[in-house]
C-alpha cells in the first residue's frame, strides 16, 4: 500500500503517446482505423471489447469529417492516440480552420451527423470529447474513453 506523499507507481506498459500522419483522401480512414486497432493489440492495452468498438467507429468518423471538410486547406491530417492506465484519448488534427459542431438528427439527411455520433458513443462509454484550435489556425477534435465500462 502507498502512503501519502510517495511517489507513484510505475507507468503501465501499455502507456504512452503516438502519433502520424496520413493524407487527407478517403483511403485514410480505413487505414487510420486498423492502425488504431493494431497499436492497441500490440501495446497488449487490456480495453473491453464495446469500448474498443466505439473508439474504432470514432476514429472512422473524425478521419471522416477530416478527410470530407478540411483536404481543401489540409491536404495532410494528424491522428494521435495518447493511452494511460485507465483510459485512452484519440485525436485527429487537420489545419482547416472551421471548427465543426454536431447537427441535430434530421432523418432526411443521409449525411452530416458524424460529430454527433461521436458525442453519443462518447458519452454511452463514460468519455468525453471537444475541440480545440490549434497555434496554427487549424483544429484537434478528440475523444476520451475508459478502458473498461464504468459501472
Amino acid at each position: 500500500m502507498e502512503s501519502l506523499g510517495s511517489a507513484p507507481a510505475d507507468p503501465v506498459s501499455y502507456e504512452g503517446v503516438w502519433r502520424f500522419t496520413a493524407p487527407a483522401v478517403d483511403a485514410s480512414v480505413p487505414r487510420a482505423r486498423h492502425a488504431v486497432r493494431d497499436l492497441l493489440g500490440r501495446q497488449g492495452v487490456p480495453i473491453e471489447d464495446d469500448i474498443l468498438q466505439g473508439l474504432l467507429l470514432i476514429v472512422s468518423e473524425l478521419v471522416t469529417n477530416a478527410v470530407k471538410h478540411a483536404a481543401l486547406l489540409s491536404p495532410e491530417l494528424a491522428v494521435e492516440v495518447a493511452i494511460a492506465a485507465d483510459w485512452v484519448r484519440v485525436s485527429v488534427e487537420d489545419n482547416h480552420p472551421y471548427r465543426p459542431t454536431a447537427l441535430e438528427t434530421d432523418y432526411a439527411q443521409t449525411g452530416g451527423r458524424g460529430l454527433l455520433l461521436v458525442k453519443v458513443v462518447t458519452a454511452e462509454a463514460g468519455g468525453t470529447c471537444d475541440v480545440e484550435h490549434t497555434a496554427s489556425g487549424g483544429k484537434i477534435i478528440w475523444a476520451a474513453l475508459p478502458l473498461k465500462t464504468q459501472l
